[in-house]
């Protein structure tokens, strides 16, 4: 570690771990009481279940890209940050947002939450991935502004560098599409029209900068390319992000009443999606093939490049699978649609978090470059563990979601939606097995961070 106010990322990496359990054991619940239908009722509903395992995932992952961009920012910029305290004075309100957030989902009806926390006066509450309390909301506003502040006037007192100016858009991006969680019509066509600027232009749109700005500062440290090689890369990826993003939200208009003209721009451009992640993998994997050097710290590499293949299969080919208007007409809210959300999630940002986290860490605690071999053989073991793991929730929703696809909507008697479920059983089953197998995983990403090794790995 080069700059003391890198430190400040340790609070971050750890809380959003912390959260990545959580998320991972309410997974888990959910998965339960799609099989035994009344597991944990009434004390813990599917409904709230579901909503602290998504809202739980976009906070971590947050919380993640605030400890990298705090981490990276000033190593880049050859600067101090531009105020630590500032950092951590937004650290503690998040967290403290966070758990206030999570503990009312669980301990008060919705509907009285809502009541308790203002949603009258400013209605923004009831909608996917975006059920945070109006004053949750307010304050994520404030904390990202503040955040982006902090890293912003870091960058300007130092080094400008592709890596923080592709950060900073998206930090930016992420920061100012969040305001549209306020917009809540109350035309159905017009709500759906905008929420999806806030989900589909988040993930799809401006945390690609953000992985990729991470991605490429890990690839520098750790592989030793000139810098002009992976900045050439970059403009390229987050060109063909942006334009198949933001057009390609389009693949989430076909049947919600906006105009037909969507579904050929909508299948156009989704249907490029997974250029830039194919170009990513084919980036990573060439600059890791040009190195300089062998980094010591082999985990943060294997989940550098792991990244990159596990992005592409997710969001890329999984993407492409149901994209299309004409196959989105039948897929569309199936378990598909599931399969390909998890691996998407895991593959393009749980991974890039848990690259930097690995990278990052053991320099804030002190070690010359790397955590000892025997911790990182922990870590690489529970990197397979999880990414296997996760090939199979994936395989076992995507068997679900065509058999579902098949029994409900095409078939010559289609089924009921209930007694669809019910023949769904055995891919549910494998999923929660397999789900079970990414908690062992996980555990063991923990203990490799306490594990000591007879001689720690220097540089």
């Amino acid at each position: 570690m080069k700059y003391a106010s890198q430190a400040v990322a340790k609070p971050y990496f750890i809380f959003a771990i912390m959260l990545f359990v959580g998320q991972i054991l309410f997974g888990l619940i959910i998965g339960m009481q799609y099989v035994i239908g009344d597991f944990l009722f009434p004390e813990i509903p599917f409904n709230v279940a579901r909503m602290v395992h998504t809202n739980l995932l976009i906070v971590w992952l947050l919380f993640g890209f605030m400890g990298a961009s705090y981490f990276l920012v000033p190593e880049e910029s050859e600067t101090e940050l531009y105020s630590p305290l500032l950092a951590k004075i937004l650290f503690w309100v998040f967290a403290a947002a966070g758990v206030a957030t999570i503990l009312g989902y669980l301990l008060v009806p919705y509907a009285r939450l809502a009541e308790m926390t203002g949603n009258d006066l400013l209605p923004t509450m009831g909608r996917e991935f975006l059920e945070q309390p109006t004053i949750t909301k307010i304050g994520i506003v404030i904390v990202c502004l503040g955040f982006l502040f902090n890293i912003v006037m870091t960058v300007l007192k130092g080094r400008k560098t592709v890596v923080t100016m592709i950060l900073i858009m998206g930090l930016a991006g992420l920061s100012l599409l969040f305001l549209f969680s306020f917009v809540n019509p109350d035309n159905l066509v017009l709500d759906k029209f905008y929420w999806w600027w806030v989900v589909h232009l988040w993930v799809e749109g401006v945390w690609e900068l953000i992985l990729a700005s991470i991605l490429a500062f890990i690839l520098i440290k750790t592989t030793g390319v000139d810098r002009e090689i992976i900045e050439k890369w970059l403009y390229v990826i987050i060109a063909m992000a942006l334009i198949t993003g933001i057009i390609g939200t389009g693949h989430h208009y076909f049947w919600i009443g906006t105009p037909e003209y969507w579904q050929l721009w909508g299948s156009i451009f989704s249907a490029m999606e997974p250029i830039p992640f194919f170009m990513m993998t084919v980036y990573a994997f060439n600059i890791y093939n040009q190195r300089k050097r062998e980094h010591p710290n082999k985990a943060a590499v294997l989940w550098a490049l792991g990244t990159s293949v596990m992005a592409f299969l997710g969001a890329g080919v999984w993407g492409f699978l149901h994209t299309l208007a004409p196959v989105n007409y039948y897929t569309h809210g199936t378990q598909i649609t599931a399969a390909h959300g998890h691996m998407a999630f895991y593959g393009a940002y749980v991974m890039i978090v848990l690259a930097i986290i690995s990278y990052a860490m053991p320099l804030i605690r002190g070690k010359a470059a790397a955590n000892s071999n025997q911790a990182q053989v922990w870590e690489m073991w529970s990197f397979w563990l999880m990414t296997v793991s996760m090939v199979f929730i994936t395989l076992f929703l995507t068997g679900a979601g065509i058999l579902q696809t098949w029994l409900q909507r095409v078939s010559d008697t289609p089924m009921s939606f209930m007694a669809t479920q019910d023949q769904l059983q055995i891919f549910y089953w494998l999923r929660e097995i397999a789900g079970a197998v990414f908690l062992i995983g996980l555990v063991v990403y923990l203990i490799s961070f306490f594990i000591k090794g007879d001689e720690e790995a220097s540089a």
